[in-house]
């Protein structure tokens, strides 16, 4: 029986059964002693590299658009490291493993989050 995935940001409360809770952000959170952090895993090559990161929250202009950075994104998931990650959830999955993809505190909307498209790519289903 295959796995479960779930998305969560990483300071969300654990819920009992939601499995290996996966940091997937480029950049660790700040304050977060490394004794206290939330997380079981940090798998910072699945989050959206430094520049594309940037421009999502308007570091040097407008930020960019939903549509562009998951395009762009997805773009970023297709090189061999990234692929390489996303092989070994999708196997963990496969093999009946729980697993919770968290961002950013600061990412309130997971419909407009790596993390949603990362889901999607770890089913199949992008």
């Amino acid at each position: 029986m295959a796995g479960r995935i779930s998305t969560r940001r990483w300071n969300d409360v654990a819920i009992a059964g939601e499995g290996t809770r996966i940091l997937v952000c480029r950049f660790r959170p700040r304050g977060v002693r490394r004794e206290d952090e939330p997380w079981d895993e940090w798998w910072k090559d699945l989050g959206p590299s430094v520049a594309l990161h940037a421009e999502a929250y308007g570091k040097h202009g407008p930020p960019i658009d939903f549509a562009d950075y998951r395009r762009r994104y997805l773009a970023e998931m297709a090189d061999g490291l990234s692929q390489y990650h996303l092989r070994a959830l999708r196997a963990r999955i496969a093999a009946g493993e729980d697993i919770a993809l968290l961002c950013s505190s600061a990412c309130t909307d997971e419909t407009r989050c790596h993390r949603t498209v990362l889901s999607e790519l770890a089913l199949g289903l992008s």
